[in-house]
């Protein structure tokens, strides 16, 4: 089974000049999701174009240009295509893309930010809402047909108290609000397993966001929202995982970190 990589590039214009490319070359991972890319094909940089020039491209862009937009890299060529959760009011947002590998089903998610109490954290609400029957149904569909399943991407939710260091100061704020955290452990009651957490059981973090503001990054202030999810048989085969955390503030290139998670053999 294959490394699967998830990162939210905070622009993949910006960030292919910040250090995208050389991590790109480095990463041993056999998938990459991307979010965040808030690109359209005809704007992908050059050179991302040419680190990538290896892999197989799957781009999901926004309609609106300039917002969201998710892909995956593959080393393997998809046999299959899907985009968006089946929700008419969610079409053309570019948050989420799913390519069917040769043994295994990957998407890659960029779920809304929210903003609690204003129409955002509505609209955040309504996909969390949607999100949880497609994934529900893909899954099942997945196992039907004899495969395993990976969602990775910017969940813009910390699932506990152990996943974002300031968690008092943030009860009330989208991302850690109470009905967004239980959906979470909804999903991964019915099947879905936080693969992070269950390889590090027990501590906090590991983090993979960071504020840009003040000193957060240093401190290790930060929250976990970036999630690898799998069915069962594929979580329960996972040998590492860890968050690719820069060594330092100015060696940054996104506001996240990658997730990389290696599974086993069955």
């Amino acid at each position: 089974m294959p490394t699967v990589s998830s990162v939210n590039v905070n622009g993949v214009r910006a960030a292919s000049t910040k250090g995208l490319l050389e991590w790109l070359a480095a990463t041993e991972a056999d998938v990459v999701c991307l979010q965040e890319t808030r690109a359209l094909p005809v704007d992908l940089p050059s050179g991302f174009l040419a680190a990538t020039a290896g892999w197989h491209l799957t781009l999901e862009p926004a309609a609106a240009k300039g917002r969201n937009g998710v892909a995956v890299l593959s080393r393997e060529a998809p046999v299959a295509v899907r985009t968006g959760i089946g929700a008419a009011e969610f079409a053309g947002t570019g948050r989420y893309v799913e390519v069917d590998l040769p043994e295994l089903t990957v998407a890659s998610l960029y779920l809304p930010k929210g903003s609690a109490g204003t129409p955002k954290q509505e609209e955040k609400d309504l996909f969390l809402a949607a999100l949880a029957t497609h994934l529900a149904e893909r899954r099942e569909k997945a196992l039907a047909d004899g495969r395993e399943m990976v969602v990775a991407g910017d969940f813009n939710i910390a699932p506990a108290e152990a996943d974002i260091r300031n968690w008092k100061g943030n009860l009330a704020h989208s991302g850690f609000l109470p009905h967004e955290r239980a959906w979470i452990a909804t999903l991964c009651a019915s099947g879905w397993t936080d693969v992070v957490r269950a390889v590090h059981p027990g501590v906090d973090g590991p983090y993979t966001w960071w504020s840009y503001r003040g000193r957060a990054f240093d401190n290790d202030a930060g929250w976990r929202i970036d999630h690898v999810l799998a069915t069962s048989g594929l979580a329960a085969r996972a040998e590492h995982a860890v968050v690719e955390r820069a060594p330092s503030y100015d060696t940054r290139w996104s506001d996240h970190a990658p997730v990389t998670v290696r599974f086993g053999p069955p």
